[in-house]
């Protein structure tokens, strides 16, 4: 039941996102056209900006990110759902959306890469090279996602993985 109250909840947010910046957007206003108390939101979520996080996460959670395939199908996704990636990524506030992301995948490249040097502490410099790649993937699907209307998801995941320092590919695809 929770879970379809978060996910009733998401929807009402990308539906008023397709017509409003997030920061136009009120909880009060996500409570009154999802028909529920303001308890209710906060049981779920800690603001609009963890909400519009928790709908990232499902759609990236169980995403491999090492996978070409997988991350262009990630990246056609969001193209699908345009206005409300176009919204989060407009967002500039100290809780933007890229700001998760970049963690999210920061955290998910570090993880993979502790288990596959079997290790649990990573250099300081593959912990740089790793912020240094998703930071760029973040901006470059930003700019992708807002700019770009003839490029395919495929072409940008295979120009990203193709962009990875050497020193990465070597630990995630073993060259």
């Amino acid at each position: 039941m929770a879970e379809r109250t978060k996910l009733w909840i998401a929807n009402t947010m990308k539906d008023l996102m397709k017509t409003k910046p997030i920061d136009k957007i009120r909880v009060t206003e996500i409570c009154k056209r999802a028909e529920i108390e303001r308890p209710t939101f906060y049981y779920h979520f800690k603001d609009k900006y963890d909400l519009v996080a928790w709908i990232f996460f499902q759609s990236a959670y169980q995403t491999d990110i090492i996978s070409v395939d997988e991350a262009a199908a990630g990246m056609a996704k969001m193209k699908q759902d345009f206005l409300f990636y176009k919204r989060a990524y407009e967002d500039s506030s100290q809780n933007a959306l890229w700001t998760y992301m970049l963690e999210y995948f920061v955290s998910r490249y570090e993880q993979i890469a502790k288990e596959m040097l079997n290790t649990d502490v990573l250099e300081e410099q593959l912990r740089f090279s790793i912020r240094l790649y998703c930071f760029g993937c973040v901006g470059m699907t930003r700019e992708w996602l807002l700019y770009d209307n003839t490029t395919s998801a495929g072409t940008i995941a295979e120009m990203m993985f193709a962009s990875m320092p050497e020193s990465l590919q070597k630990i995630y695809f073993h060259l």
